[in-house]
């Protein structure tokens, strides 16, 4: 059959949706230089493709422009036509960074931290979703006959992974019903988070090739686990170097990384308005789940909202170069530009005010009183989007970390994308989500 080859230019919006248009492939050069137009309106599609309140109406154009060095092509060598996209920045006709450009808004949060503190951020997010409607085995957590069952769709992520760029670490059956994980190695700046979204499509692909259908959704049953992000971190100096990792510190830390640990926990319940986006993330960020509810950082403690990971070898140059963090408190109903640009402004935030190394928590928070928890520093996170938001909007800190027009229009976005759950039970949201993720 005839094809002329598309190109897709793609953003990552608000909702964590990777949306976009396509173009001739004989118009690139073209589209690298002046870019693809796109409505300003769209940035206000919910998760249920629902516009919310927006300040633009049908006014108004703005410029998706492909960046060189995410291009994705890769060929499945079947009888579809290879998958063939750009990941984005959104300029204003003239060029400049639009306000509502996620991209834009983590590349910001970058230079700060840079500015600052003369480091790079080097991180990775790790994924999790689940199989839907296809319960091959039961009761086989981290088993070798689920993954058996589902080798031929981890080999093609795999592959699809390298051909475009990425580099595959890891594929896992998870605890869950059909649940799995995968990893991909550490990048550099905006580029952590390019992998997430090309990560996350590349399986959505591949999995429909197989006759598949996953979802990334923060929870499907309630009575189980959810699906989480867990965003690694360290830093580097301009010669590569870590500067995460402190011997002398009885955890590790560096005083970096200790003042921008603080900084997270000390406006973690602001943040998770952009690294915990939905209504049902909140049934996961309980206690014994493996996921978050407290403000604390842990060492090796899964169950903590910064985890101080495990290092593998003890000779001082490669466990400097091991050493990071890992933030637990986010799912992929969030934009990975907007959950990493909150967690870097967080982590600045905190170098920016001089925090001193957090206290390290080993033990179950939930077990401790209320009292027992404020005289300690913790608190317990909020449990709604609404109280997230609501935290968001009250902090004046946190407001001021992003273009002045920004915070109203999320906030409208995520508020319209509640009102469209309202008379759904938890278990219907949680259904309506994983039909979106």
């Amino acid at each position: 059959m005839i094809r002329n080859p598309l190109i897709f230019a793609a953003v990552s919006d608000f909702a964590g949706k990777t949306r976009g248009k396509a173009f001739p492939e004989q118009d690139l050069n073209m589209r690298l230089r002046r870019g693809v137009g796109w409505a300003p309106t769209c940035v206000q599609i919910t998760c249920f493709d629902v516009i919310a309140p927006s300040p633009f109406g049908a006014i108004g154009e703005v410029l998706m422009i492909p960046q060189k060095d995410t291009e994705v092509r890769v060929n499945f060598q079947d009888d579809t036509p290879p998958e063939h996209f750009f990941l984005c920045d959104i300029t204003t006709l003239d060029g400049k960074p639009w306000s509502c450009c996620t991209r834009g808004i983590l590349k910001a949060a970058l230079k700060r931290l840079y500015t600052l503190a003369g480091v790079r951020l080097y991180g990775a997010f790790e994924h999790e979703f689940q199989i839907k409607d296809k319960a091959l085995t039961a009761n086989d957590a981290y088993g070798i006959n689920a993954f058996s069952l589902r080798r031929q769709l981890g080999e093609s992520i795999m592959a699809a992974l390298a051909q475009a760029g990425l580099q595959p670490d890891s594929f896992m059956k998870e605890y869950g019903t059909e649940q799995y994980e995968f990893t991909v190695k550490p990048k550099h700046g905006v580029a952590v988070a390019d992998a997430a979204v090309t990560a996350r499509e590349l399986v959505r692909m591949t999995a429909r090739r197989l006759g598949e259908e996953v979802t990334f959704a923060p929870i499907q049953d309630i009575a189980s686990v959810g699906n989480g992000v867990h965003i690694h971190m360290s830093f580097q100096d301009g010669g590569g170097n870590s500067v995460s990792y402190d011997p002398k510190d009885p955890h590790g830390m560096s005083k970096l990384t200790g003042a921008f640990a603080a900084g997270v926990l000390k406006y973690l319940d602001a943040i998770l308005a952009f690294t915990a986006p939905s209504a049902v993330s909140y049934q996961r960020l309980t206690p014994h789940r493996w996921s978050v509810a407290y403000n604390n950082i842990g060492f090796e403690d899964r169950e903590a909202a910064l985890r101080i990971s495990p290092v593998t070898d003890k000779s001082p140059e490669s466990v400097a170069q091991q050493f990071n963090l890992e933030y637990r408190a986010a799912d992929a109903a969030a934009s990975p530009y907007l959950a990493l640009a909150a967690i870097v402004h967080a982590g600045a935030q905190g170098i920016e005010e001089k925090l001193s190394i957090p206290p390290v928590s080993h033990e179950d928070l939930s077990l401790l009183s209320e009292d027992e928890l404020a005289k300690r520093g913790y608190t317990r996170n909020p449990q709604s989007l609404e109280e997230a938001l609501e935290r968001m909007n009250n902090d004046d800190t946190v407001c001021s970390w992003f273009p002045e027009e920004f915070i109203s229009i999320y906030t409208a976005h995520k508020k319209c994308e509640l009102e469209q759950l309202e008379g759904e039970s938890v278990e219907e949201q949680c259904a309506s989500y994983a039909r979106t993720y």
